[in-house]
């Protein structure tokens, strides 16, 4: 009887500790998967853009000269797919193992509106100089835009939202390993 009754305790006592240990794997993965693919910073650029043409020169001085102001706005997206994110939870040894960090997406999205044009009767703009015109607009904002600074913005976000994550981890008292080398910042 003292034997079964010890049997009895003991096969509790483990089914207890391996629940908790899967509560807290689905705890920690079930966070990281709910961020799935994150924007971490979303920035907006502006900019007029003057383009001038003439019919002709004579002289250095033009003749029917036109004009066209175009506005030029763009939306950068900085985004992050952590489904790429390679994470190991050893709910063992309460540990969260950081393998590999997903690389920054960055998307673009441009838009050029005229603003003013001014040309004359006999020296109009036509369908497709308008439409080169435009494209050249865009293609000028989204070379103006740094790239870099925007990854490197990005990153810190990145880091700040993963923190969430590392704070639960902390509170199941697992401990963090990085082996990407990326993130002792927020670690320490």
């Amino acid at each position: 009887m003292l034997t079964l009754l010890v049997v009895f305790i003991w096969r509790n006592c483990h089914q207890e500790k391996s629940q908790i240990i899967n509560q807290d794997y689905y705890l920690i993965t079930n966070q990281i998967q709910k961020m799935n693919k994150m924007v971490v910073l979303e920035q907006k650029f502006s900019s007029f853009q003057t383009h001038k043409d003439a019919a002709f020169q004579v002289g250095g001085y033009d003749f029917l000269p036109k004009e066209m102001v175009l506005y030029t706005t763009a939306k950068a997206q900085i985004s992050y797919d952590l489904n790429k994110m390679k994470i190991e939870v050893d709910s063992i040894d309460k540990k969260l193992i950081i393998k590999e960090l997903p690389k920054a997406e960055i998307q673009i999205f441009p838009e050029a509106n005229i603003h003013f044009m001014d040309d004359y009767i006999l020296n109009r703009y036509d369908g497709a100089t308008l439409k080169s015109v435009i494209n050249s607009a865009k293609q000028n904002m989204v070379k103006s835009i740094d790239r870099k600074m925007l990854e490197q913005k990005g990153r810190e976000q990145l880091m700040k939202n993963l923190n969430d994550i590392f704070i639960l981890a902390k509170a199941l008292h697992y401990t963090i390993e990085d082996k990407t080398n990326q993130l002792t910042p927020i670690l320490n």
